[in-house]
């Protein structure tokens, strides 16, 4: 059925400043009201249009606690009287209304007569392009854009498996590079980041990367996780075409492109939405509930459900619009839990008497089931500490339904390993091995992200013991440990030459490194470690489940030495992984196990390419039949010190 116009219903009265029009049906607006409307940055906001043979931009946006709206801008001096909106008579908060001959480019704000006369001037929560910081106005824009990522979109359901290698490049897009690494108000342009970044994500081997939040917000220091523009990238480097083109780009070199997005919490910036309409709008009103003590920020009111569809359509307008692969969902733990950093008395129980936020839990089981029934090849990541049950399984089995969720406890535990001086390590092979007893309860990724090189934590060379070359040593070991341990892998930008400054988002990564043999070499080895995991179906077909992993030798604790099997569909593919985890060098080590009766040596993370002794390595492998029924061998090797080696 064809839906008529609003002009072609309705009488639009053409002759005052703002014409009265609307996009919204009674269904969109019982839909919004009711947390079920996932296409709302269809309808709100500003949308160019033609009305009566006029050009002009309609406005939509919601104040339910409003007694007038206007549209300020440039266009009218500021003039909070010259172009009000019309508020709708179904009490749902909308003010909407059409200006003829308001160009694209044109910059504005909403000017709210508000709860209790309150007037606030706002940025509008549905643009699509806001002025660069310290500038808080929105941008009158469009999204035409012709894509060119056919090829990646007919198959990236194949790359977003999860039966499928996944190795994520973490990004932070102004610290990356600048053009000045002394000036931080000097940025790449979205253009300049496509032709320095593509080529480099792609020669480095990661499957897909991860941009830390490019939504649009006030304050650099937040790093893009306090935001105010929700449908928006960044201004900071261009506009929001310039942003499609550098995910095609990813897209046409092979890439996928997962972006960090935060329904949590967002600022109290005097543009953005606390208090929208001076009333707690878009947060709790309950301040226990609606106050973030960890991040001085206001968290999202899950139980409303025009807020509920704000959010959802939020996640949905990056999948829809701007083509990326998948959302790493930040902090969902302090969603999950009412008590999150809160003490006795700073909490209410929920109506069950437990500490689970119930409304947000509804949220994010709706988030994740339409995320998958719109676009069934993307990934929904969760970045979530806790021992929540089922984060990663799906809603039907009583699940979150995310695709995936972080291995936190994998990254304390194995720095914890690694930190250590070699000599202490044979009494903590627990730490080593305990992941595996609890990794089949979730999807697991495993991330060594921003998280780990900031706020006093050091850089990750520096985590490693000993004199420069056993702390690279150590480093490439731990990174062999990562790529060959089963699940998903992340690794934040600057981890993979060894840079030797914590992160600081006011620079750039230290690339000058690069020209000393020990970080390039460091560098060849992420590389080609990457290489193995897409080249391997061994260490990715099976990756999140039961057949895909075999602990072959945990009996020698106090020489450190470790050695496990990665198993994909095909046997005659499996990877026999061994790591020596102190600085002795080990002549004619004898592993046991079955199947196969030949190896080969694929990977040494000693060699003389990643700035390894070069001296202990296996040209050739014997092997020793020990039972014949049981199809079991010894296998003769070497091992190099603080190094990993994975047969094949």
């Amino acid at each position: 059925m064809e839906v008529k116009k609003y002009e072609e219903v309705h009488f639009v009265d053409s002759t005052r400043a703002v014409w009265n029009y609307s996009f919204f049906t009674e269904d969109d607006i019982r839909n919004f009201q009711h947390g079920t409307h996932y296409r709302l940055y269809d309808l709100f906001g500003s949308h160019e249009i033609e009305v009566l043979g006029k050009k002009g931009y309609y406005f939509a946006v919601w104040a339910p606690n409003a007694t007038a709206v206007s549209v300020i801008g440039n266009f009218n001096d500021w003039n909070p009287t010259s172009h009000p909106l019309f508020v709708r008579l179904d009490k749902s908060g909308i003010w909407e209304g059409f200006i003829p001959n308001l160009p694209k480019g044109e910059v504005y704000k909403y000017h709210i007569d508000g709860f209790k006369g309150v007037k606030t001037d706002k940025g509008d929560p549905y643009a699509n392009f806001w002025e660069k910081r310290p500038n808080t106005a929105s941008i009158t824009w469009n999204l035409d854009y012709t894509w060119k990522d056919a090829g990646w979109m007919d198959t990236r359901g194949h790359h977003n498996s999860l039966e499928a290698p996944c190795s994520i490049y973490e990004v932070h897009l102004a610290s990356w590079m600048r053009p000045d690494k002394h000036d931080e108000e000097s940025y790449n342009t979205y253009d300049q980041i496509r032709d320095l970044m593509v080529p480099y994500v792609k020669e480095m081997g990661f499957t897909h990367v991860e941009f830390m939040p490019v939504m649009e917000h006030p304050f650099d220091g937040s790093w893009g996780y306090q935001g105010t523009g929700y449908f928006a990238p960044t201004s900071r480097f261009g506009d929001p075409q310039s942003f499609m083109e550098l995910v095609n780009a990813f897209h046409e070199a092979g890439i996928g492109v997962i972006l960090d997005w935060v329904p949590s919490h967002f600022p109290y910036d005097a543009h953005g939405l606390f208090m929208f309409d001076g009333a707690n709008t878009y947060e709790y009103a309950d301040m226990r509930k609606g106050f973030h003590p960890d991040w001085n920020s206001y968290v999202f009111n899950y139980k409303r459900g025009e807020v509920k569809s704000f959010l959802i359509s939020s996640a949905r307008f990056w999948f829809d619009k701007f083509h990326i692969d998948g959302i790493r969902v930040d902090a969902v733990s302090s969603m999950l839990k009412l008590n999150y950093s809160r003490t006795h008395g700073q909490w209410e129980p929920n109506e069950y008497g437990g500490d689970g936020n119930i409304e947000a839990i509804t949220f994010i089981k709706d988030l994740n089931e339409t995320m998958y029934r719109d676009f069934h090849d993307i990934q929904s990541i969760a970045e979530e500490a806790t021992d929540w049950p089922g984060v990663s399984r799906p809603t039907f089995q009583g699940g979150l339904g995310f695709g995936m969720k972080w291995m936190m406890g994998w990254m304390h535990d194995t720095l914890d390993y690694f930190k250590m001086d070699p000599i202490y390590r044979r009494h903590y092979q627990n730490k080593f091995s305990f992941s595996m007893m609890y990794y089949y309860d979730e999807n697991f990724l495993l991330p060594l992200s921003h998280d780990e090189v900031v706020h006093g934590k050091s850089p990750m060379i520096f985590k490693m013991p000993g004199d420069e070359w056993q702390k690279f040593a150590n480093l490439r070991t731990l990174y062999t440990y990562m790529f060959t341990h089963p699940g998903g892998k992340l690794l934040f930008m600057g981890n993979e030459f060894g840079d030797t400054n914590e992160w600081n988002y006011k620079s750039e990564l230290q690339w000058d490194l690069l020209k000393f043999d020990s970080h390039r070499m460091l560098k060849d080895c992420v590389r080609d470690l990457n290489l193995l995991l897409r080249n391997e179906p061994a260490m990715y077909e099976n990756q999140f489940n039961i057949y895909g992993f075999e602990w072959v030798d945990l009996n020698h604790t106090a020489e450190c030495v470790v050695a496990y099997r990665r198993k994909g569909k095909n046997p005659e593919n499996d990877l026999l992984i061994i790591l020596n985890l102190t600085p002795v060098v080990r002549h004619d080590w004898k592993v046991y196990t079955h199947g196969k009766s030949q190896w080969r040596e694929v990977f040494n993370s000693d060699d003389k390419r990643y700035w390894g002794t070069g001296n202990v390595f296996n040209p050739e492998i014997s092997t020793r039949s020990l039972d014949k029924n049981d199809n079991m061998y010894e296998i003769n090797v070497h091992l190099p010190p603080l190094g990993a080696i994975v047969l094949k």
